[in-house]
């Protein structure tokens, strides 16, 4: 079990994505992962309104109903980047966060991310209206994604001055061939003490290993972006996994949540699943402790 930051949240594992709940996995695969993870020891779930726009809180609310497991499991979900619910607003969040709550079938979000900055809305009244959530008792904590390290600074310090709510969690795009974070980003959370929650963990499925010519392309909507990091260092990423992953007997995936899991501040990196095998190559990230040579080598390959 981990906290997360200074919340009371207890997670444990990955953080499951539910990005392809009802896109690239309908409801009964989506039902199968769900209970593979759980079964697993897993009890933390990443949504937003726009997944399948709607569709993905709402696969996770009749699985959460048919299984009675909300008391089991955190839900994160978020707003703000949707169409149909765009913008940060104090009235987009309020019915936002009504339309969530109604999918997924619960009373509660226990974490609530504003899913992208809005430069329209100022930012105290975004934070008004996050916290009127939390002190209705719909959000425990909120948690901010796609943010900037000075827009992240400028809610941090509105939120201390006026008593709100406050981002908990930042949720970045952060992995082994996608590495802005720590120079944007880290210096921020660390001073404030928050953690992260990467977000693409796998690079859209390269770092899992799967996309390693244009031949390897198939059927995946992701394929086409996740080859554009198939460059030399991509390659030199992927012999670094390899190696580890021969030698610790794991999944390339694997390999590469547990470097995540070993940077500062990561307390677990987002990974979905559209079938339980797929899952089952991303179980072992949490439990698999690279030593310092092993975190080294894909640092260093991944520069």
């Amino acid at each position: 079990m981990a906290k997360l930051g200074d919340t009371d949240l207890d997670v444990r594992g990955i953080n499951l994505g539910g990005n392809v709940f009802g896109w690239t996995a309908d409801e009964q695969q989506s039902f199968a992962v769900l209970d593979a993870y759980t079964a697993a020891g897993g009890n933390f779930i990443d949504s937003a309104d726009l997944y399948s726009k709607g569709g993905s809180e709402t696969i996770i609310g009749n699985w959460l109903t048919k299984r009675g497991s909300r008391d089991d499991v955190v839900i994160a979900t978020k707003t703000g980047m949707w169409d149909e619910r765009k913008g940060l607003s104090a009235a987009n969040i309020a019915a936002a966060a009504e339309d969530s709550l109604r999918r997924l079938q619960t009373d509660h979000i226990d974490l609530y991310y504003a899913h992208i900055d809005d430069p329209e809305t100022p930012i105290e009244e975004t934070l008004r209206a996050f916290d009127a959530l939390v002190r209705a008792g719909k959000v425990r904590y909120i948690a901010a994604s796609n943010y900037t390290a000075d827009r992240l600074s400028e809610a941090l310090s509105i939120s201390d001055r006026e008593g709100l709510a406050k981002y908990a969690v930042l949720q970045p795009h952060y992995n082994l061939v996608e590495r802005d974070y720590e120079t944007e980003l880290a210096p921020t959370v660390e001073r404030e003490g928050l953690t992260i929650l990467p977000y693409f963990a796998l690079a859209k499925g390269f770092l899992a290993g799967k996309y390693r010519s244009k031949d390897t392309i198939g059927d995946s909507p992701r394929a086409a972006r996740a080859l554009s990091y198939l460059d030399e260092r991509g390659r030199r990423v992927l012999a670094a996994l390899d190696a580890i992953a021969a030698d610790r007997g794991v999944a390339v995936a694997a390999v590469s949540l547990a470097w995540l899991f070993a940077q500062p501040t990561v307390t677990a990196p987002i990974a979905s699943a559209r079938s339980v095998e797929q899952l089952n190559d991303l179980l072992p990230a949490a439990d698999l402790a690279l030593t310092a040579e092993e975190i080294d080598t894909l640092t260093s390959a991944s520069r």
